[in-house]
């Protein structure tokens, strides 16, 4: 079809083609495939080309069609750093309803993991604060809050409810309205019943895979994010230590070497002791 087009095309790496023409360019990557539309003439190749002669589906321009509850008030909850050793859990909630939903699709919020670079999660959280209609709430637990925590539930879903329960709590009290909260699913939806208290018992909780297609929760996963790295890098300055994420070897043999260095209390102020790693006879082995 590019072809047919007068698309001028290109060698590009870990391409299986890339072409441009005018303000547009395609690449289509080999990993996948996967297709990247960039330039000022995106929306209307897309529109035009991609939607109707290749997709057969027009989606974009009528996402209140496909999507109605999307468009809805409602509140929209994500977490971040649950898979990560070192730093805190983070958990944010945001409201919105038919405008600050445009407003934020137009801006290009997604989800969070799907952004790789730091500084456009910062870039995009500051798009989430300022968008009018949105509210917006972030528990962030630092880790020995966070173990004293585990220790009481010795359960991580418990704890994560808890987490969501309070979120959606300090934004009911904002907006006493809102008839709906989204999340992405975490455990038996009763546990997230159970943990809310007398203000959010009478609003309607959702729980579903892949929550983070919504556009209240992929903002929410952003503000999560954000506070989770701005946690790691603060701390990191402060106590000397370049904090890596996630739970690798690189992780383990940090947490084995902190241990070591400066012992126990230390490690329960700035990780999960409950990672296997983390406990005292097995880091030493």
């Amino acid at each position: 079809m590019l072809e047919e087009e007068g698309y001028d095309f290109e060698p590009k790496p870990y391409t299986l083609y890339a072409a441009s023409k005018g303000k547009v360019s395609v690449a289509v990557y080999e990993k996948g495939p996967k297709a990247l539309v960039q330039g000022k003439d995106t929306e209307d190749f897309i529109r035009f080309t991609l939607e109707p002669q290749v997709l057969g589906d027009a989606k974009l321009g009528y996402e209140e069609l496909h999507n109605p509850e999307m468009f809805a008030p409602h509140i929209g909850v994500d977490e971040s750093g649950k898979g990560d050793f070192f730093g805190p859990l983070v958990i944010a909630g945001v409201y919105t309803d038919a405008i600050a939903t445009r407003s934020l699709l137009e801006a290009g919020i997604q989800d969070s993991k799907a952004i790789k670079s730091d500084a456009r999660i910062r870039t995009l959280a500051e798009v989430v604060r300022q968008t009018p209609g949105v509210a917006w709430e972030i528990v962030c637990i630092n880790p020995r809050r966070y173990n004293e925590l585990y220790e009481k539930f010795a359960n991580l879903n418990r704890l994560l409810a808890w987490g969501h329960a309070k979120i959606i709590e300090l934004l009911l009290e904002r907006r006493p309205d809102c008839p709906r909260a989204l999340s992405d699913q975490f455990a038996n939806p009763r546990e997230l019943e159970r943990a809310l208290q007398e203000r959010g018992r009478g609003i309607l909780l959702q729980q579903r895979t892949k929550a983070e297609s919504d556009i209240a929760v992929a903002a929410a996963s952003i503000l999560a994010r954000e506070s989770f790295i701005n946690w790691l890098r603060d701390t990191g300055n402060a106590i000397g230590v370049k904090l890596p994420r996630g739970a690798s070897r690189e992780v383990q043999e940090l947490t084995k070497t902190l241990l070591d260095q400066r012992g126990d209390d230390f490690l329960r102020e700035v990780g999960k002791m409950h990672f296997r790693f983390a406990n005292s006879s097995t880091a030493t082995e």
